[in-house]
């Protein structure tokens, strides 16, 4: 067993470690000084690096290097990365904040970030490809078509549009807020956890648990994020609180109540966890750990 002192300590040292590397993995690539300024401004300014180590964790449970696999999940950061920088500006969100410091067009100004968005949204692919000089390039290439349509217009971005298109509506089901938060949250996080199947050697059936493992964790992530901005502090959400509901957005809680959306969490992280049976060792037990950690948040 794994204690929850034990697994906040291993957690602490992935994400350290994706740190250490995301720290220098835009240097020497002929970047303008105020754009790679502006790229790192959001790269390194912390957070969880979820992304990155669901991918790692599960690579590694099926006998895959850490450190072969690391580009590649360095690189779905700086696709999230982007992605917040953009929601952030005055035309999406409009958001001021961001991990408690100034937002990126705050920072600098909207054209920066725009363009520093799409500067770690391509360096992205090329992080990702330079995986295929210690993983075949069969399995690199069907990782970075997972990516793709996971971030495109059919999976993140295509959840941003919808996010914009149900807010200040009161007429917008469950059954929709689920499709747009699988789309705009939850097609990061399970792709993830898909690739880091794919790169490890998965098999088919591996891979089908291990992308339920991770959409069920993407929907238990998003309705706890949707919980603690009514509940949390700003201090913990880097923004202020009940943001969501001031700009008119449909969160789980104003649709089902606080602890009904704590319930449906659990299902989905109950459920996460079901897939992992199959599956053994400490990298297992991590996964296990970090999927009840998200519920942990609010419970």
């Amino acid at each position: 067993m794994m204690s929850a002192q034990e697994f906040k300590s291993v957690l602490k040292t992935e994400a350290d470690a994706v740190e250490n590397y995301l720290s220098t993995c835009l240097h020497n690539r002929n970047i303008p000084q105020r754009l790679q300024a502006a790229m790192e401004y959001s790269l390194l300014a912390g957070g969880k690096r979820l992304r990155p180590v669901l991918c790692l964790a599960v690579a590694a449970m099926l006998g895959a290097k850490k450190e072969h696999v690391m580009p590649f999940a360095s690189a779905i950061e700086c696709i999230h990365s982007y992605s917040l920088i953009h929601d952030d500006l005055p035309a999406m969100d409009d958001d001021d904040l961001r991990r408690g410091k100034p937002s990126n067009h705050k920072a600098f100004d909207e054209a920066t970030a725009i363009l520093a968005g799409d500067g770690l949204l391509t360096e992205a692919f090329v992080l990702m490809t330079e995986t295929a000089q210690h993983i075949s390039a069969p399995s690199v290439l069907s990782a970075v078509n997972t990516v793709a349509v996971a971030a495109g217009s059919g999976g993140m971005v295509g959840g941003q549009q919808l996010d914009m298109d149900f807010t200040g509506r009161n007429d917008v089901s469950l059954e929709e807020l689920q499709t747009m938060h699988a789309m705009k949250t939850g097609a990061l996080i399970r792709c993830s956890c898909e690739c880091g199947a794919i790169l490890g050697g998965a098999s088919a059936e591996e891979q089908q648990c291990i992308r339920t493992y991770g959409a069920n964790i993407g929907a238990a992530f998003q309705i706890v994020d949707d919980i603690l901005d009514e509940t949390g502090t700003e201090e913990e959400l880097g923004k202020p609180v009940g943001s969501d509901l001031e700009q008119g957005k449909n969160t789980y809680p104003s649709m089902l109540g606080i602890e009904k959306s704590r319930e449906l969490a659990q299902e989905r992280v109950d459920t996460a966890i079901e897939q992992l049976t199959a599956f053994d060792g400490a990298e297992a037990l991590f996964l296990r750990k970090l999927a009840q950690y998200i519920i942990d948040r609010v419970s």
